[in-house]
């Protein structure tokens, strides 16, 4: 029955394509307030959010559910109910780890532009100059069609592509057809989400070794020409390789010494430490009223190391140590006295770095830019100037907002994303609270 449960809840398109890597509603959402001013001296901070995790939490919807927003470079405020397990004893906290999944992709989106800022690779610059498999692709005729059908590629992939999922490569949660099987007999799945077999989700063959990865991805058609279509893709895999290749060390140890030793960064893990099972929230897959638990922290599959540092889905962390990160690019590389980026860089990468080719309409960027990793503002009412972030598979949300000041962070663990609005209206909850406005329609919990 509990494998029945699982399969229903899991299976199917909402689940394979649009949710369990993507975090996709995380972009800040000001519709209407271009010119709005804050009130950060609040008697009651955020009481519509704090409601609205508290509502989560008491009608089980969630095991337990932590928000942390900042301004400027002063102290978050926390808000947090629940429990690391469904009825456990043990309270989310500012020590709860959480798998970030997809939140990893600004990450590795900002380790490329390092090495952008350190002169050793550029924005337009071919994958092929350090890869020379990746020069002369094939591309599908039919993105869904045999693979067989294939036409030259018309420009080479770029960083800059790959950092803005428009280098033409696909994803097995979005791609369909011979593709998609194809990404999965080559072991192409650099994500993980249980220890177990799900029922009716396809694991695939184990993901590789990262110059394997690159190797296998090479001989593989495009789904799209190059620089023409924003598809979600697992192009920061591709950065995880090239941030290797380039510095010469595995994108683990760059994070290590570039940003998280830095920064002091130290609840953020590839692989969880044995000891530290203790604070890893339970993931749960939502299912008719019930949490199912797929990944319980004790046992959890990111206690294992994985086949290499996964620049898309492989951070956990605690929602303290990704505030650092967040606070980071609110001041533009610099957190108090240490600086890990120029100003310039971190206002390139946040910039919209979409290729002019490159067509967004019907995606879930659509209206948006994109940046180093995340959805960008592009300046107008429904896509805010100084707006970035991103989210992940398991419910969890992050923006920065440059121009006003702010940061935020929303953690939870369940997936699919989409079981609720909570990941896609964080950042509604967040300014609604900070006008004044009403919540009533705004904080509604049900699907």
């Amino acid at each position: 029955m509990i494998a029945e449960k699982i399969a229903t809840s899991l299976a199917g398109p909402s689940f394979s394509r649009r949710s369990v890597l993507g975090g996709i509603g995380t972009g800040a959402v000001l519709a209407g307030m271009p010119g709005l001013a804050l009130a950060k001296d609040m008697a009651t901070p955020f009481p519509g959010l704090t409601r609205i995790i508290n509502e989560y939490v008491a009608e089980k919807k969630v095991a337990g559910m932590l928000a942390m927003i900042g301004f400027g470079q002063a102290p978050p405020q926390v808000i947090a109910a629940g429990s690391l397990s469904l009825g456990g004893a043990k309270p989310v906290d500012s020590n709860t780890l959480w798998r970030m999944y997809s939140q990893t992709k600004p990450v590795t989106g900002m380790a490329t532009m390092m090495l952008i800022e350190d002169g050793l690779l550029s924005l337009d610059q071919p994958l092929s100059d350090i890869f020379p498999e990746f020069a002369d692709m094939q591309v599908l005729v039919d993105p869904e069609g045999a693979l067989d059908q294939v036409e030259p590629a018309k420009m080479p992939i770029t960083i800059r592509q790959l950092q803005t999922h428009t280098a033409g490569l696909g994803y097995t949660i979005i791609s369909k057809g011979p593709i998609q099987k194809a990404y999965l007999a080559a072991g192409l799945t650099p994500g993980r989400i249980s220890r177990n077999p799900l029922p009716g989700v396809e694991a695939g063959a184990p993901t590789p070794d990262i110059m394997t990865f690159m190797k296998r991805l090479s001989e593989l058609p495009l789904v799209y020409q190059p620089g023409t279509q924003w598809s979600y893709s697992l192009s920061h895999d591709v950065l995880s390789a090239v941030i290797e290749k380039v510095s010469g060390k595995p994108l683990d140890q760059f994070l290590q010494e570039r940003m998280f030793g830095p920064l002091g960064m130290t609840d953020i893990f590839y692989k969880v430490p044995a000891e530290r099972a203790v604070d890893l929230a339970d993931n749960y897959a939502p299912f008719a009223g019930t949490l199912i638990p797929i990944d319980p922290g004790a046992t959890s599959v990111f206690l294992d190391k994985p086949p290499f540092a996964f620049g898309s889905t492989g951070l956990v962390g605690t929602a303290g140590d990704y505030d650092k990160f967040l606070q980071m690019l609110l001041g533009f590389g610099t957190v108090g006295k240490v600086q890990v980026m120029k100003p310039e860089t971190v206002k390139l990468a946040i910039s919209n770095l979409l290729p002019e080719t490159a067509s967004t309409k019907g995606t879930w960027v659509a209206n948006h830019g994109f940046g180093a990793g995340g959805r960008a503002g592009l300046g107008t009412e429904v896509s805010p100037a100084g707006s970035f972030g991103w989210g992940g598979a398991a419910g969890t949300s992050a923006f920065v907002d440059t121009v006003r000041g702010l940061r935020a962070g929303g953690y939870t663990q369940y997936i699919p994303s989409n079981s609720y609005p909570f990941q896609s209206d964080f950042p509604k909850y967040v300014y609604a609270d900070l006008i004044g406005a009403d919540q009533a329609g705004v904080g509604k919990t049900s699907p």
